[in-house]
């Protein structure tokens, strides 16, 4: 009888140079679609499928920012026509969508007495401190600028973990406290700790993960509360009425679990020596609780936007972000863990969103309904480049620093502690 054949197990895609080098050519498409989508009076334009600004949008302070971190990551990469895009970011912030009265920025400028939202401020720490690390003259400034403000009015010392919303003049703090704001605070934490060498962001960073995950996660099955009184009380019926809020929804969001996911292992391997033994597991137990408990959910391929607190789906939207965030966590914890099951699931994410979210331009789509057809119920047209920029090109980075030091093969400032 022939001896049954032994399977080696399979090579990493994140070893494989095609496999990179197809990352790196879906890296230059996205940009060549982007190049252009500059405002004249500041901002970046929301563009449709064919590259046109969408005339009911006006620029945004987090698509800014965003694309202020994109285009210093791709310009570290060496991608030209991302300068241009980089001084234009800077140039925004420091001019179209700057509170030259209270401080901070607008996060529409059309609308100046709106609230100022913690969210869209540590994006702009993100977008400077990545700025920073693409050598740009004049992001030290707003990045100091950008601390100034955190320590002043964002961070609760007391809580150890960001507020959520202010009056312009920064008074009459929200009483609402949201997981969302204080997630993409911990990556813009990290970015800053690494530009500056100052160990104090990765361990706020731990600070809030410790909050909102190793203390929240476990008794929900691994799901995550997203919704918090000013006491930190969760609220898990929160926007039961508006399941789709694009900011707020009601129930669980597995790409935050995702996302939430990739940050932990990014602070495990921090240089401040902030990782802690329950890091690691809680990242795979919040991937493994996404793909393997979302996947299909409702009877159809891919990830569901958001779940009840009993693992049923509410809104059958598919966003593109939550397969962008899985496909950088599976990177990520093949790197840490080794696992193979991993493997296969970067493998995955990386067919569905070949199959159903990268167009014929290089470009993703940014929403689909329960069909897996094109929608626009909550983010129509072509919106974001921050998302797909991650999932293409965080996969060939080390865990540390952050991605745009890593595009450029400098370290993290930070020293290890002795």
């Amino acid at each position: 009888m022939t001896a049954p054949i032994a399977l080696s197990p399979p090579r990493p895609w994140i070893e494989s140079p095609a496999h990179l080098a197809w990352l790196d050519d879906g890296i230059r498409r996205l940009m060549r679609f982007g190049v252009g989508c500059t405002l004249p009076g500041g901002g970046f334009a929301w563009l449709d499928a064919d590259g046109y600004p969408m005339p009911d949008r006006t620029p945004q302070l987090f698509l800014t920012a965003r694309m202020a971190h994109v285009a210093s990551v791709t310009t570290n990469l060496g991608i030209p026509g991302c300068g241009p895009l980089l001084d234009h970011a800077i140039t925004s912030l420091d001019g179209l969508f700057a509170d030259d009265e209270h401080g901070g920025w607008f996060s529409d400028p059309t609308q100046p007495d709106a609230r100022k939202a913690t969210y869209d401020h540590v994006h702009v720490g993100l977008g400077a401190a990545s700025a920073v690390a693409a050598g740009h003259p004049d992001a030290p400034a707003l990045l100091e600028r950008v601390i100034h403000l955190i320590d002043t009015h964002l961070w609760d010392e007391d809580a150890q973990a960001l507020r959520e919303s202010f009056a312009r003049d920064w008074s009459d703090s929200e009483a609402y406290r949201g997981a969302n704001a204080n997630m993409h605070g911990l990556e813009s934490f990290l970015a800053i700790g690494d530009v500056t060498g100052d160990p104090r962001w990765h361990e706020r960073g731990a600070a809030i993960a410790r909050r909102l995950v190793r203390d929240a996660a476990p008794e929900h099955n691994w799901l995550l509360p997203e919704h918090y009184d000013e006491n930190w009380r969760q609220l898990p019926n929160y926007n039961a009425d508006e399941p789709d809020h694009p900011f707020r929804p009601f129930g669980a969001t597995y790409g935050h679990s995702l996302e939430w996911a990739r940050l932990l292992l990014a602070l495990n391997a921090s240089p401040a020596g902030v990782g802690e033994d329950w890091m690691v597991d809680a990242a795979a137990n919040l991937t493994r609780t996404a793909l393997e408990s979302g996947w299909a959910a409702d009877g159809k391929d891919g990830l569901v936007y958001t779940v009840d607190w009993d693992g049923a789906p509410v809104s059958r939207l598919r966003l593109h972000w939550p397969i962008c965030e899985g496909i950088q966590t599976c990177a990520a914890l093949v790197r840490t863990t080794g696992d193979t099951t991993w493997e296969h699931w970067y493998r995955r994410l990386w067919d569905h969103a070949a199959t159903y979210f990268i167009d014929m331009k290089g470009t993703w789509v940014n929403e689909l309904d329960d069909d897996l057809q094109e929608s626009g119920t909550v983010w129509p047209g072509r919106a974001d480049f921050y998302h797909c920029l991650g999932a293409l090109a965080v996969p060939a980075a080390p865990l540390t620093p952050f991605v745009t030091l890593a595009a450029a093969a400098r370290p993290s400032r930070i020293n290890p502690p002795a």
